[in-house]
């Protein structure tokens, strides 16, 4: 069961649309969304390796906590708005009955606060990293690589669609990789009314086949129908053929290489989160 989802937001302008995909699953799946917002502890305002006057490190000290204050008094006016928007109960004690939120505050990076509360979530909820503004890279790594859980990185601009998560598309190789997640997203799966499988060539030398994850879904009552498809760049074709057969979420796994290969030379992971225009839920 899809119950808990954890949505790390901070004051930098990616966290509405994530607000509102966490939503849509929530009232899908009667989830409880906790919003923990990344709080920076004021000594980390002060600079390293230098050297301040006693009055200069309290003046910077307490200026970082009066606009943390601030910052955080925004962020909680703006959650009652958009719980109100989204239709979503605030409270500390779920039930599983209905979609509900609650606010936390964590101090530290938000690489820290995602791996403290990312593993005993169902689901986290990123945005997808803004590359130009070096914004969000971190925290998606800390969930993909620190939690052991799935990610849902979901794009900073565009409307939520009403039928988000009726229509998954999952990206099969047969990887470990995949079969993890494939693992880990039965929830996402069982509730869609329709799950669509894209593999890519023949898939992993001695990897599960397709027509076993078929099987493999048929057996928790999902069915699943197959698109196959042939492509040099498989990271690119798996965002054209889930576009191409309506889906609205794509699953995947991630990472077959490590983080720091697929940045230097390129990868299906690390193509996918440059170049997605839909929301992808990925685990390592």
């Amino acid at each position: 069961m899809l119950a808990r989802l954890l949505v790390p937001v901070r004051g930098d302008g990616l966290g509405e649309t994530v607000k509102a995909h966490a939503a849509a699953l929530a009232h899908r799946h009667k989830a409880h969304v906790v919003v923990a917002h990344c709080r920076a502890k004021p000594d980390d305002m002060i600079p390293y390796s230098t050297l301040l006057p006693t009055f200069a490190r309290e003046t910077i000290m307490s200026q970082a906590a009066e606009l943390a204050d601030q910052e955080e008094d925004t962020l909680r006016q703006s959650l009652h708005v958009i719980a109100r928007n989204l239709d979503l109960e605030e409270t500390e004690s779920p039930d599983g009955t209905r979609a509900t939120v609650a606010f936390i505050e964590e101090f530290g990076p938000m690489a820290q606060v995602i791996k403290h509360h990312g593993r005993l979530a169902d689901l986290i909820v990123a945005a997808k990293p803004d590359s130009n503004r070096n914004l969000g890279t971190n925290s998606l790594k800390s969930a993909l690589f620190q939690t052991g859980r799935p990610v849902l990185m979901c794009p900073t601009a565009g409307q939520v669609d009403p039928n988000f998560g009726a229509h998954i598309a999952v990206g099969w190789n047969g990887s470990l990789e995949a079969a993890r997640t494939v693992a880990l997203t039965l929830d996402l799966a069982a509730a869609a009314e329709r799950v669509s499988i894209l593999a890519a060539g023949s898939g992993e030398p001695h990897g599960a086949t397709t027509e076993e994850l078929v099987e493999y879904y048929r057996l928790r009552g999902i069915k699943a129908d197959i698109h196959r498809f042939e492509a040099r760049k498989p990271g690119l074709a798996l965002l054209e053929k889930s576009l191409e057969v309506g889906a609205g979420l794509l699953v995947m796994g991630a990472y077959g290489h490590s983080h720091e290969r697929e940045i230097l030379f390129g990868g299906n992971t690390q193509t996918v989160i440059d170049k997605a225009e839909i929301p992808v839920v990925m685990a390592h």
